[in-house]
């Protein structure tokens, strides 16, 4: 949502929405599909002792609709739109919520005076206070889920979501139909297995490694951000965890060494065949749903894997008795990234890409493998259990 995304037009109450990284924005829209809409995320909150906390919200039942045009209206035979005049979602109708506030026509208008800039307490405030910026009813729809007086929030990040929840598909239950596989399901397998790999009593007696995983956001807009994989949390952590505890190395070349002797896995969804796209693979590197998580290959590091690597977790997946695919795109076709050489080029450390192939990539409903799941979880506990064994097996001048 727009920091003003008070908006209405003929007799619709509209919210301003601006667009998030690379979305197939058609499928929002498309062949009269019209989604489900709701709003989730932080809260800012000011406290009776006017301190400012934030809570998590997520409206769970649908409020708002983006509306296709009929075809009768436009015939055009590509879908095109505005992002700016055309994505705007319809939220209500001013007649049924001036019914419902019982106030006069004239009341819906937004005010541009300075009154503006006055809070229910009388206190000054530097910008628009949310009511007059956001509609008063989504505001109470907020200040409800979040268990406070609706006067109380001071400002939000909120984004839609497709009120649809996943679930299981196929003939055979054989697949996943859900929002934001990428990368939620990597990320679930990564947590998932860290758990496991740590369920007995015993799981670290003999353990020289740490076990880690970093769940980063923004991604998809390049991951320059404090919480995104290009900021220096990573490095920060490492550095910190190669000097401490019992038999550590306290030598100024500590960070250094931990970074030589450690490998970081790059796990991002990959790519599925699709059978009605099948001339769009190259022809020897086509991934299937449930065969296996895929390694990601590109010979202009766009990914970060290299033959030691798939040696490594080859062995990895031996130990487990997982199946492995293994992807390159077409020389005539642009290929993806992820934030694997990224990591690779400011740790120095050696990296692998790789992730559970899937359909309808940054869709707002993709499809995945429900068998792929259990492979990468089984796949990335291997890999917490064996790389300190496995990790001096492989010699590479």
């Amino acid at each position: 949502m727009k920091p003003v995304s008070r908006k209405q037009g003929e007799g619709f109450i509209q919210v301003g929405v601006e667009t998030y990284g690379g979305g197939l924005w058609h499928t929002y829209l498309l062949l009269g599909f019209d989604r489900d809409l709701s709003i989730a995320g932080r809260v800012m909150v000011k406290t009776e002792k006017e301190d400012f906390v934030q809570k998590l919200v997520k409206i769970a039942r649908p409020i708002l609709r983006i509306p296709t045009l009929a075809i009768h209206l436009d015939r055009q035979e590509t879908f095109t739109f505005n992002k700016e005049t055309q994505l705007f979602p319809i939220a209500g109708l001013v007649a049924a919520e001036l019914n419902r506030t019982a106030e006069a026509p004239e009341a819906t208008a937004q005010d541009s005076s300075d009154a503006s800039n006055i809070p229910s307490d009388g206190s000054f405030a530097p910008t628009k206070v949310p009511h007059e910026r956001h509609h008063p009813h989504i505001m109470e729809l907020i200040a409800n889920e979040a268990n406070v007086p609706s006067s109380s929030i001071v400002d939000f990040e909120l984004i839609l979501y497709d009120t649809h929840p996943a679930c299981i598909g196929g003939l055979n239950n054989e697949f996943i139909f859900s929002a934001r596989l990428d990368n939620l399901g990597m990320s679930y397998c990564s947590v998932t297995s860290l758990i496991n790999s740590l369920s007995s009593p015993s799981a670290l007696d003999n353990e020289r490694c740490i076990r880690l995983i970093s769940l980063f956001d923004h991604e998809e807009i390049g991951s320059t951000t404090a919480q995104g994989a290009d900021s220096n949390l990573l490095p920060s952590i490492i550095r910190r965890l190669s000097v401490v505890g019992p038999g550590s190395d306290q030598t100024d070349t500590a960070y250094e060494q931990t970074l030589a002797t450690s490998f970081l896995v790059s796990a991002d969804m990959a790519h599925s065949v699709n059978p009605n796209y099948a001339s769009k693979y190259e022809n020897d590197h086509k991934p299937e749903m449930n065969k296996g998580t895929v390694i990601k290959i590109n010979a202009n590091a766009r990914y970060a894997t290299n033959s030691a690597g798939i040696t490594l977790i080859q062995e990895v997946a031996r130990r487990t008795k997982v199946p492995l695919q293994l992807f390159v795109v077409r020389n005539d076709s642009s290929c993806g990234s992820t934030i694997g050489p990224m990591l690779a080029a400011s740790l120095g450390t050696r990296t692998l890409d790789l992730g559970n192939p899937q359909l309808s990539m940054h869709s707002i409903r993709e499809t995945g493998g429900v068998y792929d799941v259990g492979y990468a979880v089984r796949l990335f506990e291997s890999f917490f259990e064996h790389f300190g064994e496995l990790e001096g097996k492989i010699f590479v001048d």
